[in-house]
Formats: structure tokens, C-alpha cells, sequence
């Protein structure tokens, strides 16, 4: 629900004073056109979207579309109420590359009251990013569908 209001609000304030939106399907990036000028978001738009997409069962800390920039909140599954993690995401580039995305998951277990750092599994952040790369192809594919 939070992703859903945090995907309205960006929407929101990018139609606000602005007379033309334009996509750039080949990098994803979103051009808002106003009286100042052009200006483009800074992150490429099929990670943004695929990114929160993926992320959209945990709730959102923070959210910045013109930095590129998304923290979760800590989350426990309920499965594993004494074990919580925390995302954050980095989106590098306008343009849509493997190398266009970092991930940063932290990890922390409950003993007696208190929350411990724990390690994390290396492949946690490799198939985080793997499913967000691979969300943003598919988002891009059927915005070229669409559009052509």
C-alpha cells in the first residue's frame, strides 16, 4: 500500500506545472516538460518501477526519484519473527544495465530483547538484483509493445 502511494505522490508532483511528460523508451528516462524548460528525472525509469515493484511487500522508508534512491524499512516474514532485513537500492543510471543498480541488504536477528547485525547470504543481493533487472526488461518490453 505504501509503494501504491508513494508511486502516486511521484506522479503527482511530476504533472504539476508541467504541460508535456515525454519517455525515452531507449533509456527509460522521463522527461517533464514546463515553462522553466526540460528536465529529466535522473534514474532510469524501468529500474525505478521494477525496483519498487519487487520491493512492494516490504514498507518504504524512503523513496527518491530524482537521486535514485530506495530504503526499506526493517521486515520481519512471519515465518521468522526473530530475523528482520533492510534493503537499500541504487540506481546508478539512466540507462537500462546490469551495472546500472547496486544493492545494499542488511540483515539482523533477535536474542532475548535485542536486535543483533547478523551476515548476510551474498546471493540475497544477486537475486534481488536479478529479479529487479529482470522485472525492468519486461517493463520495457511492454512499453514497446504498447507503444509500437
Amino acid at each position: 500500500m505504501r509503494v501504491l502511494a508513494v508511486a502516486l505522490c511521484t506522479l503527482l508532483l511530476a504533472a504539476c506545472g508541467s504541460s508535456e511528460d515525454t519517455s525515452d523508451t531507449t533509456t527509460g528516462t522521463t522527461a517533464i516538460s514546463g515553462d522553466s524548460g526540460r528536465i529529466t528525472l535522473g534514474v532510469n525509469s524501468y529500474l525505478w518501477h521494477a525496483t519498487l515493484d519487487t520491493l512492494a511487500f516490504m514498507p518504504l522508508q524512503s523513496a527518491d526519484p530524482y537521486g535514485g534512491v530506495i530504503i526499506t524499512e526493517w521486515y520481519s516474514a512471519p515465518q521468522d519473527p526473530n530475523e528482520r532485513m533492510k534493503v537499500t537500492i541504487y540506481i546508478l543510471d539512466r540507462r537500462l544495465r546490469a551495472d546500472g543498480i547496486k544493492i545494499a541488504v542488511f540483515r539482523q536477528t533477535r536474542t532475548a530483547n535485542s536486535w543483533i547485525d547478523a551476515q548476510v547470504n551474498p546471493e540475497t543481493a544477486t537475486k534481488l538484483e536479478d529479479a529487479i533487472l529482470t522485472r525492468a526488461r519486461e517493463l520495457r518490453l511492454a512499453s514497446e509493445g504498447a507503444g509500437g
